[in-house]
C-alpha cells in the first residue's frame, strides 16, 4: 500500500514538474511545439499552453445551429466548425500560399435540424491562431477620385450591396460616384425613380449621384461621356476619374491607392489592363478593358474634355473603352499604362481556379453575368471576411498535407499525395478555352493567366464552396458547403473569424504585399507542429 502511494505520489510529482517546466519554456521561447508535449501533459495545461486543436473542455462545445435551417440545408448532414483568431503581425506577409502543420477542422459529425437546433460537438477544438500583415483599420480616403459608371436601374441596385463594400463613404473623405442609369436600353427612367434609387444609396453613406444621359446617345456614347461628366464635378482634390462597370469590385481600396499613388495625376496617364482573354486584345488591341477599371489623370481627362465633340463625331465602335482609346491615342501620345493586377475576368466556366490562385487582385469583374458554371460570385459576401483580417480575401492556405482554404471561396480537400505532386504558384485551369486567334502561339490566356496546371478530377480534390458569410457577435462566420449526391450526406463546414486585440496598441499597417511566390517555409514559425500527423490525416480525409 505504502509502494502504491510512494508511486502515486512520484508520478505527480512528475508531471507537475512537467507543467511547470513547459510554462517555464513558454515564458522564455514561446508557445510550445505541439510535437513534444506528451498526450497526457497536454489536456492539463492551461489553454494558452496547449497544443493549437487540443481538444478543449465539452461543455464548451455546444453550438445552436438553427440558422442552417435556413438555407435548407437537407436534414441529416455532415458538419464540423472551427474558430480563427487573427492575429496582427509585423513580420507576417501575404504570399500564394501559407503552411500551417495542423489540421483547419476536427473530424466531422453527423446533425440533424429536425431533431435540434443545437448540436454538441464531438470533435472539438482550439482557436486556430492565424497571423496576417499589420494592416490599419484608419477610413480610406479616396477623395482624389471620381467614379463613373452607365447602367439600368435594376443592375444598380442590384449592386448597391457590393458597393457598399468598397467604395468610400462620405463619413471617410469617400470617392464620388456618378451614374447615368436608364431603365432598359429603349426606355429613359422615371426621374422619380431615380431620385429614390439615388436616396436609398446615400442612406448607405455612398456619395451618389445619378443622371439622365445626353440625349440620344447610344449605349457607347453614354460611357464615353462618363468622361465629360466626371471632369465637370472636378475639385481641388480631384486627380483620378475612374471608368468602371457596374460589376466592378475593388476588394483593397488601400492596395489601389498606392498604386495610382506612384503616377503623377498633373501628367497624362492612361492606366488599366488588358482582357486576360488573348482573342480579345487582338481583335480590340492595346487599351484598358472598362469592367478592369479605367483610371484617367486629371491631366489627361481634360484632353479629352477638350476633345469630346471630335471623338464622339469621329468614333462609331459599339464600345465605350474603345471610344475611349480611340480618343486618347488620336489627340495625344500618351499610352496605355497596363497594370495586370486589374482584372477584367474575360473568360468563362469555371472560374475556381482563378479564385483558389492566392492572388489579391486589385479589380474583379464579371460577377454577375459570366458565371456559366451555375456559381454564384456574390463578392460582398465573400470579400465580408476582410473586415476580421485586413486584405486577407482570397487569402490561402495550406493545412496538413491535403486542405486548403482559398479565403471566402472555397475549402478544397485533396486526395492524398496530390498536393506534392503540384505547382501551387500556378493556376489550376478550370476555366473554359477562349477563342483561338490564327496563327498565334499564345494559347488563349497564357499571357494573363497561364501557363496553367492541369484541371483536377473530381476523385483527386473535393470542393467546399462559399454558402453564406455574415457579421455577428464580433466576428465573421461563414459556411461552406459540400453537396452531397448519389446518396451521400451533404456536409457543411463552419468558420468564425474573429479579430484578437492588437497587443501593441500604435501598431501601423505595413504596405500590402501582393503577388509574392509561395515561399514553402514561410510563416511556418507562426504555425505549431500538430502532434498525432496520422491521425489528423485520416480526419481530414474523412471530412473530405
Amino acid at each position: 500500500m505504502l509502494l502504491r502511494s510512494g508511486l502515486c505520489a512520484f508520478v505527480s510529482l512528475v508531471s507537475l514538474t512537467s507543467i511547470i517546466l513547459i510554462a517555464h519554456l513558454y515564458s522564455t521561447q514561446g508557445a510550445p511545439s505541439a510535437d513534444w508535449i506528451p498526450d497526457h501533459i497536454a489536456p492539463h495545461l492551461p489553454a494558452q499552453l496547449r497544443p493549437h486543436g487540443a481538444d478543449i473542455n465539452k461543455q464548451n462545445c455546444s453550438r445552436r445551429i438553427d440558422w442552417l435551417d435556413r438555407k435548407d440545408r437537407s436534414s441529416p448532414f455532415q458538419y464540423a466548425r472551427r474558430d480563427i483568431v487573427v492575429r496582427q503581425s509585423s513580420t507576417a506577409k501575404r504570399t500564394l500560399l501559407t503552411k500551417v502543420n495542423e489540421p483547419l477542422f476536427p473530424d466531422v459529425q453527423q446533425a440533424d435540424l429536425s431533431a435540434d437546433s443545437s448540436i454538441q460537438l464531438e470533435y472539438c477544438k482550439e482557436p486556430l491562431v492565424l497571423h496576417v500583415p499589420a494592416y490599419s483599420k484608419k477610413p480610406v480616403d479616396a477623395s482624389n477620385i471620381i467614379f463613373g459608371i452607365q447602367t439600368t436601374m435594376q443592375r444598380l441596385d442590384d449592386t448597391i450591396e457590393a458597393l457598399v463594400r468598397w467604395l468610400p463613404s462620405t463619413r471617410a473623405e469617400g470617392a464620388k460616384l456618378f451614374v447615368i442609369v436608364k431603365e432598359s436600353e429603349e426606355l429613359e427612367a422615371n426621374e422619380g425613380a431615380m431620385k429614390d434609387l439615388e436616396l436609398k444609396m446615400r442612406a448607405q453613406d455612398l456619395d451618389v449621384t445619378l443622371v439622365p444621359p445626353f440625349a440620344g446617345d447610344s449605349f457607347s456614347e453614354r460611357y464615353f461621356s462618363l468622361v465629360k461628366i466626371m471632369y465637370n464635378h472636378r475639385n481641388d482634390q480631384t486627380q483620378w476619374i475612374s471608368l468602371i462597370d457596374d460589376d466592378t469590385f475593388f476588394p483593397s481600396m488601400h492596395s489601389l491607392l498606392e498604386t495610382l499613388a506612384k503616377h503623377d495625376p498633373k501628367e497624362q496617364h492612361y492606366i488599366g489592363s488588358l482582357s486576360e482573354d488573348w482573342w480579345s486584345v487582338s481583335v480590340y488591341g492595346l487599351m484598358g478593358f472598362g469592367g478592369a477599371g479605367v483610371f484617367l489623370s486629371i491631366a489627361l481627362a481634360e484632353v479629352i474634355d477638350d476633345n469630346y465633340a471630335k471623338c464622339k463625331d469621329e468614333s462609331h465602335t459599339t464600345a465605350g473603352d474603345i471610344r475611349v482609346k480611340e480618343c486618347i491615342y488620336a489627340h495625344s501620345n500618351v499610352k496605355l499604362t497596363n497594370i495586370p493586377e486589374l482584372h477584367q475576368v474575360d473568360f468563362k466556366g469555371d472560374k475556381s481556379g482563378y479564385y483558389e490562385s492566392g492572388h489579391l487582385p486589385l479589380s474583379l469583374h464579371h460577377w454577375k453575368d459570366w458565371s456559366t458554371d451555375g456559381a454564384d460570385y456574390l463578392l460582398a459576401k465573400m470579400h465580408l471576411v476582410s473586415d476580421i483580417c485586413g486584405d486577407c480575401f482570397m487569402q490561402r492556405w495550406q493545412f496538413g498535407k491535403d486542405t486548403i482554404l482559398s479565403n471566402g471561396f472555397s475549402v478544397a480537400i485533396y486526395s492524398k499525395g496530390i498536393l506534392e505532386t503540384i505547382d501551387l504558384d500556378r493556376m489550376e485551369g478550370t476555366w473554359d478555352p477562349g477563342n483561338q486567334v490564327e496563327g498565334s502561339i499564345n494559347h488563349g490566356f497564357d499571357h494573363s493567366l497561364g501557363p496553367a496546371r492541369r484541371r483536377l478530377g473530381a476523385d483527386e480534390k473535393v470542393q467546399y464552396m462559399l454558402l453564406e458569410a455574415v457579421a455577428i457577435d464580433g466576428g465573421v462566420r461563414q459556411t461552406y458547403l459540400h453537396d452531397g449526391k448519389d446518396g451521400q450526406l451533404d456536409t457543411v463546414l463552419e468558420l468564425f473569424w474573429t479579430e484578437e486585440e492588437a497587443r501593441d496598441k500604435d501598431i501601423e499597417a505595413e504596405k500590402p504585399v501582393g503577388q509574392e511566390k509561395a515561399d514553402q517555409s514561410e510563416n511556418e514559425n507562426l504555425a505549431t507542429e500538430s502532434e498525432e500527423n496520422g491521425k489528423d490525416e485520416q480526419q481530414l480525409q474523412s471530412v473530405g
